[in-house]
């Protein structure tokens, strides 16, 4: 397959905008806020819109690209999520940029079930899809620093007035470059057989996942309220009348949206379980850590995102080195790096105090993000590895959805629970107490997901020593 590392760079480029819009707002919030005059409601939906949309459409994105091809809705993808972009920057009001994010996400959603088809087709055999995987995971990692960074800095420039637009013009000269060289180098793909679309399957699903991303995205901001307990009831209901209808379509041989031959691979069911505790514990430790600094250790925003950002340069080390580490120990390598994350989350609970000096901070976080980086690519291989390519867009989708879903669980549990501990008048011990509950959560998360590697079979990630 000629030029199948360009091709890679290609659609790694799309996974890298779909990560740096998820962190690139954070740190704008207050100048947009000021700019826009919005208020406190408008603010935390324009946050939760992008996670709302792209959680809620990630099977459908993955079913589009089996349908109509993967290198088709990739295009499509790049190209929605260009012209949002467009519209976030030149927003006039809330209301508008609030819908831009939300089909920012919605575009995010084409796009990222794709790039995970798409390497798993470009890379059959075992050896270069891991390697390819590890490239992956290093794209993460730039598109946390990056979104973070760029953030700051666009938002931070003096040249002209509202610079917090610039962090969603940014998007448009990476993503015209992106679609020509899509158009030009990228293959398509999709299943041999002409189907039609289950469009009442993706209004019933996706109003399913909605109804739930926004009731868990808008807890962690206004609290367990009636409204968002009945959209969730409402979700559970509209997710087992779509299970029902799928299976009977498929019985009856009508066009489907999810092939449940997907959960015979057992494989892909133990990846699932282990992207699910692995997301819950590692977007649940990132937002407490990010008010356990600031509010409970006094460290500044500047500081505390200083320290934040040597744990992406440890993802990104990880993610080279951690390749050959796979290819020769196999599933021992996975477990090694999730025992090494509960060992520097021990240190944590021990050594993140007031008086604690910013060089352990900053190796701890740095070696968090060296045990992270080694478990996220591989994660994605245990669960789409051995899956037909027939299959391989909804199984892409179906996995993306539930770590998506799984991460606003844990921000919004564990983050209760951090929220509980430390009570209504919290000193710096509350903190601390808090902190160290949330820490043994997420320890007993990671537990979980070494008794799902442990599970995993052996010619899913096998040893490849030299004899």
């Amino acid at each position: 397959m000629k030029y199948k590392y360009l091709k890679l760079l290609v659609i790694l480029l799309g996974q890298l905008l779909i990560i740096m819009d998820i962190f690139i707002i954070n740190v704008s919030i207050p100048s947009i806020q000021r700019d826009l005059h919005a208020d406190n409601g408008e603010i935390q939906f324009m946050i939760a819109a992008y996670l709302i949309g792209f959680a809620s459409c990630l099977i459908t994105g993955g079913r589009l690209g089996d349908v109509y091809g993967r290198k088709k809705i990739y295009m499509i993808g790049l190209a929605a999520f260009m012209l949002s972009s467009a519209a976030c920057g030149i927003s006039v009001d809330a209301v508008q940029l609030d819908v831009s994010r939300f089909i920012q996400g919605v575009s995010a959603a084409m796009m990222a079930p794709q790039v995970l088809s798409m390497i798993q087709i470009l890379f059959p055999d075992y050896r270069e899809r891991t390697k390819a995987m590890g490239w992956y995971g290093i794209t993460i990692g730039t598109g946390t620093i990056l979104g973070q960074f760029l953030g700051g800095y666009f938002s931070s420039l003096t040249i002209m007035e509202e610079s917090w637009r610039l962090i969603f013009l940014m998007n448009i000269p990476v993503c015209l470059p992106a679609i020509f060289l899509s158009l030009k180098v990228l293959n398509e793909s999709k299943i041999p057989v002409k189907q039609s679309f289950n469009i009442s399957g993706v209004l019933m699903l996706s109003a399913g996942l909605f109804c739930a991303a926004y009731a868990l995205t808008m807890s962690e901001h206004e609290g367990i309220h009636f409204k968002n307990v009945s959209l969730m009831m409402i979700s559970v209901i509209i997710i087992l009348v779509f299970i029902k209808n799928q299976k009977k379509r498929i019985k009856n041989e009508r066009s489907y949206l999810i092939d449940f031959k997907l959960f015979r691979y057992k494989n892909f069911n133990l990846g699932i379980v282990a992207v699910s505790f692995f997301f819950i514990m590692l977007d649940s430790y990132f937002y407490i850590l990010s008010i356990f600094f600031q509010n409970g250790l006094k460290i500044n925003p500047l500081k505390a995102g200083e320290i934040i950002v040597f744990q992406g340069l440890g993802f990104i080390l990880s993610s080279i080195i951690s390749v050959q580490l796979i290819l020769k120990y196999g599933k021992k390598a996975m477990v090694a790096g999730l025992v090494f994350i509960i060992i520097i989350l021990v240190l944590q609970l021990i050594l993140f105090r007031i008086q604690t000096g910013f060089p352990v901070f900053f190796l701890l976080l740095f070696l968090h993000g060296v045990g992270v980086g080694s478990i996220i690519p591989t994660l994605a291989n245990i669960a789409l590895h051995g899956i037909p390519e027939k299959l391989i867009g909804n199984a892409s989708g179906v996995y993306n959805t539930f770590q998506q879903i799984a991460a606003i669980i844990g921000i919004v549990a564990v983050g209760s629970i951090f929220y509980y501990f430390l009570g209504a008048r919290p000193a710096v011990q509350h903190y601390q107490k808090a902190f160290s509950v949330t820490l043994l959560i997420n320890i007993f998360c990671l537990i979980l997901v070494i008794a799902s590697v442990f599970k995993v079979p052996d010619d899913i990630l096998p040893e490849m020593r030299k004899k």
